[in-house]
């Protein structure tokens, strides 16, 4: 009797529609999306949202371990194209995506990574409004800290690289998080995707730009305005490299001090041009992945900034004006240049799918991080850089 009640039972649930999710024998096929574009406020992610070229909010799926803030991943009703925003600053990107790399939902193997968000940007590089593609992501943050009023005479910084004595020295106690190299070739083609853009620009950040240009006469004028002339220009993509700092900085000596460390912990090959709060966060979790028997593949990795206002002030201005005074005009532009070169290099990678992104783009660099964490750096640069490592940490050089 209780046998045949069970029998019973097991042929009930097993002949229920499987939208009730009772079947154990039924596997959903995982996600496998081409694109994941990753926001990390909602500015930059709405931008994607309710847009004629594909809709991003047809499919909204829940996920243990993102942002309360924003618990959903959304998807194109195809999967091709999906979107993660992971909340603001590096706890919350390393986090949510984390959730998003182990989540059985997805299979990322194949899928493209394009970090899509707002930044800062140095006007001796370039201009707001501007698109950037970065090489290099570098934590420049990670390091001692001295009190500006109470810096040693000798130093042209407070920061100066953990298990070091002095700014300008390579770091002798290292995380492995100071510094992301990801793939040069993807890039470059990154870049000439979005090129086929029309830049979004205003009157105000025109307006703004204008006064990186000093009035001519003096020596020192004419000096600032060679040094800030990247600012003056209408805003373009430009290929430069990234900055992470949960500390949202503004000054010339700041930004001179984060971009002598970015020169430092890439070999001199790092340009630094943009800051933002994300970026190796995000990197970390996605090499954890890729480190994990290929959840994800680092070599699909595009870092992509449109710079919404600049890193220090133009000649005579206060870095407190530039950081909270200043109406910049740059921040709409910055926003709206995600979509418009950000949906560039999306359609570019959706249209070359199969002639040749599904296969990947071939890095002649190397990627990962400073551990050599994925393997693949060339032995002698290695060898060179642990031998530099061991020098440096106890070498006193001073000013740089």
């Amino acid at each position: 009797m209780q046998f045949s009640l069970l029998a019973g039972l097991l042929v009930t649930l097993t002949s229920l529609p499987s939208g009730l999710g009772v079947s154990v024998d039924e596997h959903p096929p995982k996600i496998t999306p081409q694109v994941f574009i990753i926001s990390m406020f909602t500015p930059e992610s709405q931008i994607w949202h309710n847009i004629p070229d594909f809709n991003l909010l047809s499919q909204n799926i829940t996920l243990p371990g993102l942002s309360p803030l924003f618990p959903y991943i959304h998807c194109t009703a195809d999967q091709k194209i999906c979107q993660l925003t992971t909340g603001e600053g590096e706890i919350n990107a390393a986090v949510s995506t984390s959730a998003l790399v182990l989540s059985p939902l997805f299979n990322l193997s194949k899928t493209y990574f394009l970090i899509a968000g707002i930044a800062g940007i140095n006007p001796e590089i370039g201009t707001i409004s501007s698109v950037t593609f970065a090489r290099f992501a570098v934590q420049v943050a990670l390091q001692y800290e001295i009190d500006a009023r109470e810096i040693p005479r000798n130093m042209s910084t407070g920061y100066i690289p953990q298990g070091s004595v002095a700014p300008g020295q390579y770091p002798g106690s290292v995380y492995g998080t100071e510094v992301f190299e990801v793939n040069d070739a993807l890039r470059k083609i990154a870049a000439r995707f979005a090129r086929n853009a029309t830049l979004a620009d205003s009157d105000v950040a025109r307006d703004y730009r204008s006064r990186y240009i000093s009035s001519p006469g003096e020596e020192e004028e004419e000096e600032e305005e060679g040094i800030y002339g990247a600012a003056t220009k209408p805003p373009s993509v430009i290929e430069c490299d990234t900055a992470t700092s949960d500390v949202y900085f503004s000054g010339k000596l700041l930004g001179d001090a984060f971009s002598n460390t970015t020169k430092v912990l890439t070999e001199n090959q790092g340009v630094y041009c943009t800051t933002q709060q994300e970026d190796n966060a995000t990197l970390e979790a996605l090499l954890r992945g890729a480190s994990s028997g290929g959840l994800v593949d680092f070599g699909r990795i595009i870092i992509m900034r449109t710079a919404s206002d600049f890193d220090r002030p133009y000649p005579g201005q206060s870095a407190m004006d530039n950081l909270l005074y200043a109406e910049q005009g740059a921040f709409e532009p910055a926003v709206e240049n995600l979509y418009r070169a950000g949906i560039q290099v999306v359609m570019g990678i959706l249209r070359g799918w199969e002639g040749g992104f599904e296969g990947g783009v071939r890095a002649g660099n190397y990627l990962g991080d400073d551990l050599e964490t994925l393997g693949g750096k060339n032995e002698r640069r290695g060898q060179e850089k642990l031998g530099k490592r061991g020098v440096r940490a106890g070498e006193k050089r001073g000013r740089r």
